[in-house]
């Protein structure tokens, strides 16, 4: 019994620091935050003379206001579109590079390595690229002309702007996305495709009902982290398109491609309505948090029916 309490004790003083930090930057910010969010907090009241309680209005305001209303539903049709192009990609990838490929494990590198570059940087990169590099191709072949127009620019336009945002998340998501699906692929036993192929079954049959079965665990994983990581897209949206181009709305001019994270930094610091801001990010959150819940449950009902 006494070794029992002395290894609880040694787990609990190696995970103090770890709790303590989690309280000091997570917890506590978040329930100040949840508290600020019913007031009139912004950078000029801040002192308790100056702050007071408000109750919903904040929440009531962020919901009449067409701006919030359309950075969550264009948010959530980026998220769908981000999650299946990112996890088809990735896949695709993670089938080529555990072929038998020559040189797989370069292309493994290669496709891995824009996860290294910081998304206000690749945010950047790839608006030169959009706005002209891609351009001067279409100048310098007659084929691709179209391209050169001024008012063809992928970025000038709020839908292609969002199909840019999803091109270039998962330029630089899919190769980490595709080491989870690499490592579970080889995990399934080489027995099963030996007897399929005995039995004469396509690499495709091997493919739906060995591979994907087996690798159920890591849809889950893959599906919830591109769910989370699309939902609160913010750097690479700030560099390559600032939320724009602009667009009319329930007869308001807003911007076409701001996501909901972009929003409530706008909301916050741009229109220095810190407490407006800190409520819909904490709506943000419940959001998310309901949404992620749904995903992860309803995977792991799927990795059972397969």
């Amino acid at each position: 019994m006494n070794k029992k309490r002395e290894n609880s004790l040694i787990f609990w003083l190696f995970l103090a620091p770890v709790l303590f930090a989690f309280f000091m930057v997570m917890i506590i910010p978040f329930f100040m935050g949840a508290f600020y969010s019913f007031t009139n907090w912004t950078s000029s009241a801040r002192a308790d003379s100056t702050l007071k309680f408000v109750g919903l209005e904040n929440y009531i305001e962020s919901f009449k206001d067409p701006a919030f209303g359309y950075s969550f539903g264009i948010t959530i049709i980026y998220t769908v579109v981000n999650m299946v192009v990112i996890n088809f990609v990735a896949f695709a990838f993670a089938l080529l590079v555990t072929s038998q490929l020559r040189y797989k494990n370069i292309y493994r590198v290669g496709f891995f390595v824009p996860n290294l570059i910081g998304g206000l940087i690749l945010g950047y990169v790839w608006q030169f690229i959009f706005n002209n590099a891609i351009p001067s191709l279409g100048k310098a072949l007659p084929l691709l002309n179209i391209l050169a127009s001024p008012a063809n620019l992928i970025l000038s336009k709020n839908t292609t702007a969002i199909l840019a945002l999803v091109i270039v998340g998962t330029w630089q998501y899919a190769g980490y996305i595709m080491m989870i699906y690499i490592a579970a692929i080889e995990n399934v036993p080489v027995e099963l495709h030996e007897a399929a192929k005995i039995d004469g079954a396509t690499p495709f049959i091997r493919l739906t009902k060995i591979t994907i079965p087996m690798a159920a665990q890591a849809f889950t994983v893959t599906m919830f982290l591109t769910l989370v990581n699309s939902f609160k897209q913010f750097d690479v949206n700030v560099s390559l398109t600032s939320g724009g181009p602009s667009v009319m709305y329930l007869g308001k001019p807003i911007l076409g491609t701001e996501l909901l994270a972009l929003n409530i930094y706008d909301t916050a610091f741009v229109s220095n309505n810190l407490a407006m801001g800190q409520a819909r990010a904490v709506v943000f959150f419940f959001v998310l948090a309901i949404i992620s819940l749904v995903q992860v449950s309803v995977n792991k009902k799927k990795e059972i029916e397969l």
